[in-house]
């Protein structure tokens, strides 16, 4: 008789069993793969949208005065959906509150008093000021106070506007901006009775 233990039994063939271990890895690599693409085509479908195009972007230029001489720097950064203008001067009236605005025409011709400028960047064709209802336009910014010697360093986020490539109708490439020798009262019509026009840049 045998004993129990003794019985030869024929090993299972594992061979057979089917495993899932490589469909598996082929299936996440599928959608490995197709979540790669999907975040490509976003990628590049957000490259299209306005304010994304050419976020980053960086442009300096020279303020002049009414006498034509260079008194500070203007610097316009691209950002997602708006522009930062940031501002450096000397040699302005000391211990005072001035306008600054974008105007629409990139000329600084300092002998007419900076009037070749035009008149705001409103390319929306809304009114002028922060308290007026229908205001403010793309180009009005808040006012900002030169120091007791005559120094004006200021950084201003503006998302009425962008800055990316030259093409849409709020894009200030080629643009001037003033600095007056007033205040904007942010409700008088059609510049807020900010006075003469004593510094300009054009944006490049």
């Amino acid at each position: 008789m045998f004993h129990r233990e003794n019985i030869c039994r024929q090993k299972p063939n594992t061979s057979a069993i089917p495993t899932t271990t490589n469909a598996n890895n082929a299936r996440h690599m599928v959608l490995a793969t197709a979540a790669t693409a999907a975040l490509l085509a976003l990628g590049a479908a957000m490259a299209l949208v306005p304010g994304h195009a050419r976020a980053g972007e960086e442009a300096q230029s020279s303020f002049i005065n009414a006498s034509g001489a260079e008194i500070g720097t203007l610097t316009v950064n691209g950002v997602p959906d708006a522009a930062i203008l940031k501002i450096e001067l000397l040699d302005l009236p000391p211990g005072q509150w001035v306008a600054f605005h974008i105007h629409e025409n990139g000329e600084c011709d300092a002998k007419g008093g900076f009037k070749s400028a035009g008149g705001h960047f409103n390319p929306t064709n809304k009114s002028h000021g922060h308290e007026f209802a229908d205001g403010p336009h793309a180009g009005d910014m808040m006012n900002q106070y030169v120091n007791d010697k005559g120094a004006l360093y200021a950084q201003i986020l503006n998302n009425a506007v962008r800055f990316e490539d030259g093409t849409g109708e709020t894009d200030i490439h080629g643009k001037a901006v003033i600095i007056h020798a007033g205040t904007d009262d942010y409700k008088s019509q059609p510049s807020g009775d900010a006075g003469n026009r004593i510094a300009c840049a054009v944006i490049k």
